[in-house]
């Protein structure tokens, strides 16, 4: 399988090395490059691409409000010179983060890292519409939709809770995650977590309630739910 990507790298000397980190790599095909973050998002909106990488300070439009700005994201890996995004990366749901200078070897395992995400999705996509397959430490394990309560961010990892009381811990991100889940009825409500609409028992204020678990609306993702329970005729 190859990764189609593109680079929006202001600086020429890391475009550059960017563009002979990619040209070593067997399964990137490079298809575009761009200075201005401006035409790097009209590319993608005329030509989806599997993987961006995205500096984050650059004129008019920053790799930040660029991300901030897409409904479809592409997998991303951010590629900065400042420690301090690298929080926001992660509520942006990027999939990895390269702090400058990084070489090789990192490029590398940041790359294998969204290779193994968009195989997961790829495989997942070909199953069964009524279920999932999701990585645990050990094994792929078959998860059927309709038995999602909600999924918690832990860390490194999402645990997700069943109507059958089990709960699961997968290696998902939640970007991955939400990728292969019916827009429909799966929103993310919160920083750590991601729920199923027609689980909810009841909304109280910014609390949803789901059995005995109390979930609380993020600021952030107030609009978004709200704008979908909206749709579905439930408000």
């Amino acid at each position: 399988m190859t990764l189609s990507c593109i680079i929006i790298e202001d600086e020429p000397l890391a475009a550059e090395k960017l563009k002979g980190f990619i040209h070593r790599s067997p399964y990137l095909d490079l298809k575009e490059s761009f200075r201005s973050s401006l035409e790097g998002l009209k590319y993608m909106k005329e030509h989806p691409v599997d993987l961006v990488f995205l500096d984050i300070q650059m004129d008019a439009m920053t790799g930040i409000e660029l991300l901030e700005s897409l409904t479809q994201k592409p997998l991303v890996i951010l590629t900065t010179a400042y420690e301090q995004y690298a929080l926001k990366g992660y509520e942006l749901q990027v999939s990895d983060y390269l702090l400058k200078p990084f070489d090789f070897t990192r490029f590398l395992k940041s790359v294998d890292k969204v290779y193994e995400e968009l195989t997961w999705r790829r495989q997942t996509k070909d199953a069964p519409n009524n279920s999932i397959f999701v990585k645990t430490e050990y094994r792929i394990e078959k998860v059927l939709i309709d038995t999602i309560l909600y999924v918690e961010g832990m860390s490194d990892y999402l645990r997700i809770h069943t109507t059958e009381g089990k709960q699961i811990m997968c290696l998902q991100n939640f970007a991955s995650f939400e990728g292969v889940l019916p827009e429909s009825n799966f929103v993310r409500v919160h920083r750590s977590y991601l729920i199923a609409i027609d689980k909810i028992n009841s909304i109280e204020r910014s609390i949803i309630k789901i059995g005995e678990m109390r979930i609380p609306i993020g600021k952030t993702y107030q609009e978004k739910f709200f704008e979908l329970l909206g749709k579905k005729g439930l408000l």
